[in-house]
């Protein structure tokens, strides 16, 4: 039912946390791709040792391509009817999968969105700042969670982190690819552009253009942790604007020949802050 995609890339210290968060979920039918970078730790060793013990861990090895490639890559191996993405440094909270299964069936979504976990990653960055150990998670389980199914996802969908005109419990905020489950057919031929940060951006924008019916979770169910390697917080400031370029000239060309409607949203709530956001990092480098 649920393929998860898992981009690795020396991420030796954290990948153990992420794949015992899949072998943890308390809905078993997945199946967990996961997409060894050119890694020169041990994290292809790792990814290996978890196939070996459970034969729902897929392992790909592939020379460096970086992350947009991988996932690529992790897209074309998918086989099940529903996608999740799991970042290799973060981990989910144990009824992801069950929560996400259930909204899907019984509101007939293309897309099921969920937050992520901003006490963890508060926590996380404070303890990083002082030299401390990783915060530990703290899980809630949830019945009859709250939630909200919409025809219309451009009328939740934002990049702005305090939007003004959408209820931000249903607030559906932010690009991030991992944090929604979508039916493998909305997603499986849309690629991310390669050799950029900010990929998720055009892809979700094409995403959204997609999504007949979704619902959105209003549950912390995914835990992002402030890997300072990462792609984002490790890439130079230049390399950032020349992708926030790259990023809004491909979202404009995916929008030119959409409904009016839908582009009015799009250019508002996405195109716009992240307009704003390529205007400062080009004056802070000027």
């Amino acid at each position: 039912m649920i393929s998860v995609i898992v981009p690795i890339y020396n991420v030796e210290k954290y990948l153990p946390r992420a794949l015992d968060s899949i072998l943890s979920q308390t809905y078993k039918d997945w199946e967990a791709i996961l997409v060894d970078d050119g890694s020169t730790d041990d994290s292809g060793k790792i990814a290996d040792e978890y196939a070996a013990r459970d034969r729902r861990f897929k392992v790909i090895h592939k020379p460096n391509g970086g992350q947009s490639e991988a996932r690529n890559t992790g897209i074309e191996q998918v086989n099940g009817i529903n996608t999740l993405f799991l970042d290799a440094d973060d981990f989910l909270h144990p009824q992801l999968m069950e929560l996400c299964i259930e909204a899907m069936q019984c509101d007939a979504s293309d897309l099921v969105a969920f937050t992520y976990d901003r006490t963890y990653r508060t926590l996380g960055f404070i303890r990083h700042f002082l030299h401390l150990g990783d915060p530990t998670p703290h899980y809630g389980f949830y019945k009859n969670p709250p939630s909200l199914v919409t025809d219309n996802i451009f009328d939740y969908a934002t990049e702005y982190s305090r939007p003004k005109d959408i209820d931000r419990r249903w607030a559906v905020k932010h690009c991030q690819v991992w944090r929604c489950m979508y039916k493998t057919y909305i997603v499986r031929d849309i690629k991310f552009i390669q050799g950029i940060i900010y990929e998720d951006f055009p892809w979700w924008s094409e995403v959204l253009l997609r999504i007949r019916r979704c619902t959105i979770l209003n549950l912390p169910l995914y835990f992002y942790y402030p890997n300072p390697q990462s792609d984002i917080l490790s890439a130079k400031p230049p390399h950032k604007i020349e992708s926030l370029r790259q990023g809004i000239e491909a979202g404009k060309r995916i929008y030119a020949s959409a409904p009016a409607e839908k582009r009015q949203a799009w250019e508002r709530n996405f195109l716009a802050p992240f307009e704003q956001k390529l205007k400062r990092k080009d004056g802070n480098e000027q």
